[in-house]
């Protein structure tokens, strides 16, 4: 991973833009967009710029800016910037960013298209709702893990709140009556292809996605095991483990 995505807040932060133009314009609209104070370079407070500038002009407002600690972007030239900005789909709450590490803009707004027409104008109520009643979600599900795994399932293909399908008003409200008890642990045996992660499966890209615990041989590629969320446990074995109590573990064999 070249990059780490980061959502950074700038409603009423200052953020440096220099220069004219088309270019300077739409990075403009972005940070309108965005809610930051758009400021001059002499500004003393930002930690942000945006150079908007060709050939030497712009490596030289970089150097500047970038000798006063500010992390910058420069428009066209991905060598010289600190953090790129990303095509992005909006629902409300909901932001997706597309990113390339500044390799393709156009790449990147191709994928953005896409997945516009695959995103409900709805996706963002869900959102809402699930943050209006975190509360009564703690309430229902104590446990953070059952909690998680709930929020999992309803959110999965078919489920009462997946997100590619449209749903009315008061989704979340009727799911968090309807929905039953999490279901008990669950160990899913998968045998791997190869080491490439280009050949899992659908379905083994989803269990990978979903897995609270991770069992392999030592084997296994890390290209695989970063396949699977962060937060999951991982653990290098000689055999198949039990059954977890709960939650879902996956032993991976290659």
């Amino acid at each position: 991973m070249h990059s780490l995505p980061l959502f950074v807040r700038l409603s009423g932060r200052p953020v440096i833009l220099v220069g004219e133009g088309e270019a300077a314009d739409a990075k403009r609209r972005l940070l309108d967009r965005a809610g930051a104070r758009i400021v001059g370079e002499e500004d003393g407070e930002a930690a942000l710029a945006v150079v908007a500038l060709d050939g030497d002009a712009a490596r030289a407002a970089a150097d500047r800016l970038k000798a006063r600690g500010l992390l910058v972007n420069v428009v066209d030239r991905p060598e010289l910037c600190d953090f790129t900005t990303p095509a992005i789909v909006e629902r409300g709450p909901v932001i997706i960013a597309i990113g390339t590490g500044g390799a393709s803009a156009g790449l990147a707004k191709t994928l953005r298209q896409r997945l516009e027409a695959l995103l409900p104008a709805g996706l963002g109520s869900i959102a809402e709702g699930l943050s209006q009643l975190r509360g009564e979600m703690r309430r229902r599900w104590p446990d953070g893990g059952d909690r998680r795994r709930a929020i999992d399932a309803a959110l999965a293909e078919g489920g009462a709140l997946d997100p590619f399908a449209d749903h009315g008003k008061g989704v979340v409200d009727r799911w968090l009556v309807e929905a039953g008890e999490p279901p008990a642990g669950q160990l899913v045996v998968v045998q791997l292809a190869s080491g490439d992660p280009d050949d899992l499966t659908l379905r083994v890209a989803r269990l990978l996605g979903r897995a609270d615990a991770l069992w392999h041989r030592g084997n296994v590629p890390d290209a695989i095991l970063n396949r699977a969320r962060a937060d999951a446990e991982r653990h290098v074995a000689d055999a198949l483990p039990p059954p977890p109590a709960s939650g879902l573990a996956v032993w991976l064999e290659l």
